[in-house]
């Protein structure tokens, strides 16, 4: 276990002169790839000028890494060529589906869901997913992070745990995990409210305590809001104290993980996330000191 926090914050367009100004004691920024695409531009200029002070995360949401169609080569070369000019510290992307085949006028094509679609967690799934995340990692000549899903719905056809749909994709791929503790809580809090999990923060600290913890390359956190009936993972406020508590019980089982405060909706001062990415540093620094003197 390392001896020292590794804190990062979502670089957001509201942010990106404020933060070039100010350089915050920060580990690492991380920014949505697709934002990028674009040949040259502002927004290129901007982020290899964060780049010069930062290490870069790059996080996708587009790859669509479980969708049986494949991966889609334009959106897979673009990601190539903004990695070769970022060389970022890590890429990642969602364990979902996006793209899929339809029939128009007698003809089939692909179609993009515009969302991060859950998988079944079953072999032919895995299947499909091992497929693209070793196509991905070939392309871009790295290995890459897959990312746990706030899901809303769930398959019939699942007849494996995600905890070991995803174990086995690392296994098979090479590939990293990142697991985001909010993802994991919104979904369990959504099982309390369908009656199919009676305590949340125990089903939660059950799925960490199953992910093997050599895989696990980044943590996620981010806020959530309960509407009554469903509880929506929106990245739109504060972290709420359970997910805490459930990040402190991660660092204990994985060490010193890279963790990314998220923000994405309804995007406050800077200050705030900034505030944010102390309190996770002073978790983690807790923990290792705890792990120190055990």
């Amino acid at each position: 276990m390392t001896s020292r926090s590794n804190i990062g914050i979502g670089w957001r367009h509201p942010h990106y002169q404020e933060l070039v100004d100010r350089l915050p004691t920060l580990d690492f920024l991380e920014v949505h790839s697709e934002n990028f695409f674009g040949n040259g531009g502002a927004a290129l200029t901007v982020l290899m000028q964060g780049r010069s002070h930062y290490p870069i995360s790059l996080h996708g949401v587009g790859l669509a890494l479980g969708s049986a169609s494949g991966i889609d080569e334009w959106h897979l070369n673009k990601l190539a060529h903004l990695v070769a000019q970022v060389d970022p510290i890590r890429v990642s992307d969602h364990a979902c589906f996006a793209r899929g085949s339809v029939e128009r006028q007698g003809q089939m094509v692909n179609v993009h869901g515009a969302d991060l679609l859950p998988l079944p967690f079953n072999q032919e799934a895995l299947d499909v997913m091992c497929a693209n995340v070793s196509q991905v990692q070939d392309r871009l000549k790295r290995r890459i992070a897959v990312e746990n899903l706030s899901a809303y719905i769930s398959f019939t056809e699942s007849d494996m745990a995600e905890t070991e749909f995803l174990n086995q994709l690392a296994q098979r791929t090479g590939c990293e995990l990142l697991v985001d503790v909010n993802n994991i809580y919104v979904n369990a809090l959504n099982d309390q409210i369908q009656q199919r999990c009676t305590n949340p923060l125990q089903q939660c600290k059950d799925w960490l305590n199953q992910i093997r913890p050599d895989a696990v390359a980044e943590i996620h956190l981010a806020g959530h809001i309960d509407c009554g009936d469903i509880v929506v993972d929106d990245h739109g406020s504060r972290i709420k104290a359970p997910v805490w508590d459930l990040y402190q019980h991660a660092i204990q089982l994985f060490g010193s993980v890279p963790t990314l405060i998220e923000w994405d909706t309804d995007i406050p001062a800077l200050d705030v996330l900034l505030d944010e990415a102390q309190h996770a540093s002073q978790i983690c620094k807790a923990c290792l000191a705890t792990e120190v003197t055990a």
